[in-house]
């Protein structure tokens, strides 16, 4: 397999811009759906149908179903809502097994594979404009074990789980999709509170979701927490992380303001391994063709890409998609 295969194995795109289709046939790594692509039940069964009938690689086949206001199946439940994880955990541990159970078995049943939740941010801003009800408590303990309920859940069920938003997004008093929020508060304020849960879980999750936030514990100059070598090394090294590292969506105004080829080749530097754009416009396209082309004359580049398609077919291969390296 060639380097830019390896490369496109990377990368997770929506459908808005159409030009997924290609990318499937250059070995995408895998599909993200909003509320636009799902319709009917049957209309977006057969999307799914024809996405992996396309796809070069069998790819990652995913979505925010988190409940409450991140719910991407509104469309086709007739006015019933999956609670949020603040609302489902407070009805008690059962129900929120059982809810998981639900929404990972209707998820299962389209065909998908991935899912970005559990959200296991600790909401210690009552501001937050971003999380709120998202997160299942303002306390840590809490939040841990709600964690470990949801993403077994997932697994017994065949549904990736995605831990987020490392390094926790509780805090935040601004909306990374409209802008680059500060968390000006200490490492170790942060590692006593918003990281505890990911520090928890980093030897038994599968992935987790860097935010977009500039957190002034891991980098003084203004550097997401996503294109950060030190956030994400900290996530490896500190936590001893082994999973696939994943970025928030990529279109948001948290990452594009270091501009899109750049804001990638940053991330890919700092030690992601996949990257969320929303839409697969001819720009989302040319990102991944200029990064191949550079990395031709790139050995760290190069060996970052080869790195993260391990971690990416180790994945693949863990919920039996495909083993690439056999």
């Amino acid at each position: 397999m060639d380097l830019k295969t390896k490369l496109y194995q990377m990368f997770i795109l929506g459908t808005e811009g159409d030009g997924y289709i290609q990318a499937l046939e250059k070995g995408l790594g895998g599909m993200i759906f909003f509320t636009k692509d799902i319709q009917t039940k049957n209309q977006f069964k057969n999307l799914v149908s024809d996405i992996k009938s396309k796809a070069l690689i069998p790819p990652f086949l995913s979505i925010d179903q988190e409940g409450g206001r991140v719910e991407r199946t509104e469309n086709i439940h007739n006015g019933k809502k999956y609670l949020s994880a603040k609302y489902a955990y407070e009805k008690g541990e059962d129900f929120l097994h059982n809810q998981t159970k639900e929404i990972a078995q209707e998820l299962k049943s389209y065909g998908l594979n991935l899912n970005f939740a559990p959200c296991i941010d600790v909401n210690t801003n009552p501001n937050n404009p971003i999380i709120g009800e998202r997160a299942f408590s303002n306390a840590p303990d809490e939040v841990i074990k709600c964690e470990k309920i949801v993403s077994q859940t997932y697994r017994e069920n065949g549904i990736i789980p995605c831990a987020k938003h490392f390094p926790g997004h509780g805090d935040a008093n601004a909306d990374s999709h409209l802008t680059l929020p500060e968390i000006n508060l200490p490492l170790e304020e942060m590692e006593k509170t918003h990281i505890k849960p990911f520090a928890s879980c980093a030897k038994t999750i599968e992935m987790i979701m860097v935010a977009h936030l500039h957190c002034t514990c891991f980098e003084k100059d203004v550097v997401p927490t996503s294109l950060s070598k030190n956030a994400i090394s900290y996530l490896r090294n500190k936590l001893g992380f082994e999973g696939v590292i994943i970025s928030d969506d990529m279109i948001m105004k948290g990452a594009t303001k270091f501009g899109f080829v750049n804001a990638c080749e940053m991330g890919i530097r700092a030690g992601l391994n996949m990257f969320i754009y929303r839409n697969s416009t001819p720009e989302t396209i040319n990102i991944i063709e200029t990064i191949a082309q550079k990395a031709l004359q790139d050995k760290e580049l190069q060996e970052k890409i080869e790195y993260s398609f391990e971690k990416i077919n180790n994945l693949k291969s863990k919920f039996e998609l495909i083993n690439l390296l056999v």
